[in-house]
């Protein structure tokens, strides 16, 4: 049978970019549809301005430590509309990149809503095409309970383009955009709470570095409501909102953030055209070669559930452009070891496993942790500490994890992540000479085992 093309990938996020982008380059014919902005979640209202805000945000700080050093003290004011304006030409700088990327690897793009016909078909704006394969890149969308009054909440595709930054903002959630836009917020001047429904937030991340980073959010007066949730929201006379908790108190807002969590963006995809089989949690289910029960479709990214980050959903789509189109060259993604980030104010970071979870998987562990003032801090009136810690299987001296809670540990931990996935021991740390004086310095000056 002929196809108009080898592959048709539904939505130019970075998976799908990247998929069709090297598809291209691997001879085959290609197209891509995008019904609402080139780049998806992370360069529109995901990483990429989230990271400038986090930026904008750490102004604060700065100025309250400058006269530390010498810089006389002044009192600067902040201008919220010109942040989002910058941030508004800088994305659309970047949406013109990845339209340029793509038209410049040979691929056909389609500007507009694409809908599945069936497992070979797909139409858009009243035009079909067929295809022998086509990949699903659709991305997630931010979901809010269902309570009363949550047409006057925000998500964070909102957040982005509020007209003005408001005086009281209560954000809801415990991961870690919930934690990203309370260190945002707060550090541009607004009186934030952050509202979380169990005991202490981002779960999955160690233990230690959950309470080191609530001790530090704390200081900063920042405040944090654990065991506290939403039953209700009121819009008062004078345009504010009342939110009232489950436990019966009410506090008083000008904004309610809702980040609890992603859904799979399959509206108006066309899935019940095709065999394609959702899982329990709505994510397509898909294979270790990301084939869907539709041999003829795929999909990667946020829109199966698996590691909701932007460097794993380029890698999912070289994995699909290598398996369809140079299939010598394909190489199944190793999950394991993947880096992370939280660009909270102080950032955290953290690559393999926490020691919650290595014992878990039953590894005998030492930990080795140290908890201190940055150097940068030190002529400052700034009680800020950093943490690191190191967890280490006992058996075999093999680093299994790396943790960190200061600034710029998102830089600082990527460089470890390339260490233990090259397998690097506790010994291979402590032979390693250190950049002094730095942060990164103390993780291979740890010699102590806790509790040694």
């Amino acid at each position: 049978m002929s196809f108009d093309f080898d592959l048709f990938v539904i939505g130019a996020g970075s998976g799908g970019v990247r998929a069709a982008r090297f598809s291209a380059g691997f001879g085959a014919r290609v197209a891509i549809a995008e019904s609402r902005y080139l780049g998806g979640t992370c360069v529109n209202v995901g990483c990429v301005p989230k990271k400038l805000l986090v930026y904008g945000a750490h102004f604060s700080d700065d100025f309250a430590h400058a006269p530390g050093f010498g810089w006389e003290a002044v009192h600067p004011g902040f201008d919220w509309p010109t942040l989002v304006a910058n941030k508004n030409r800088e994305i659309q700088r970047l949406n013109e990149v990845y339209r340029g990327l793509l038209v410049n690897s040979g691929v056909t793009l389609f500007e507009g809503h694409a809908t599945l016909c069936d497992a070979h078909t797909v139409s858009i704006a009243g035009q079909r095409f067929s295809a022998a394969n086509i990949l699903l890149a659709t991305g997630s969308w931010p979901q809010m309970p269902d309570i009363p009054g949550k047409e006057y909440a925000i998500t964070s595709n909102e957040a982005f383009f509020l007209k003005e930054l408001p005086r009281r903002v209560l954000v809801v959630g415990g991961g870690y955009i919930a934690v990203e836009f309370a260190s945002i917020f707060h550090g541009l001047g607004a009186q934030t709470t952050l509202l979380y429904r169990r005991e202490l937030f981002l779960r999955g991340f160690d233990r230690s570095v959950r309470e080191h980073l609530r001790d530090e959010l704390s200081k900063k007066g920042l405040s944090l409501q654990f065991n506290a949730d939403i039953a209700r929201i009121d819009k008062q006379a004078d345009g504010s909102l009342a939110a009232t908790l489950k436990d019966g108190r009410m506090l008083g807002t000008d904004c309610v953030f809702y980040a609890t969590g992603r859904r799979a963006m399959l509206d108006g995809l066309g899935l019940e055209n095709t065999a394609v089989e959702l899982d329990e949690n709505g994510f397509i289910e898909v294979d270790d070669e990301y084939r869907t029960t539709e041999p003829s479709l795929r999909a990667i990214g946020d829109v199966i559930g698996r590691v909701a980050l932007t460097p794993v959903a380029l890698a999912e789509g070289m994995a699909v452009a290598r398996r369809l189109f140079r299939p010598e060259e394909y190489r199944p993604l190793d999950y394991a070891l993947i880096p992370t980030a939280v660009f909270s104010l102080p950032n955290i970071a953290m690559v393999g496993l926490s020691e919650e979870e290595a014992v878990r998987r039953g590894h005998r562990v030492m930990l080795f942790e140290s908890r201190f003032r940055p150097l940068q801090l030190t002529l400052t009136g700034s009680q800020e500490r950093a943490l690191i810690k190191l967890v280490v299987d006992v058996d075999n001296d093999r680093v299994l994890g790396c943790h960190m809670v200061g600034p710029e540990a998102g830089e600082i931990l990527q460089g470890l992540a390339v260490a233990l996935k090259a397998g690097a021991t506790k010994a291979v740390f402590d032979e390693t000479l250190g950049i002094h004086p730095t942060m990164a310095e103390e993780f291979v000056t740890l010699r102590t085992p806790l509790g040694g």
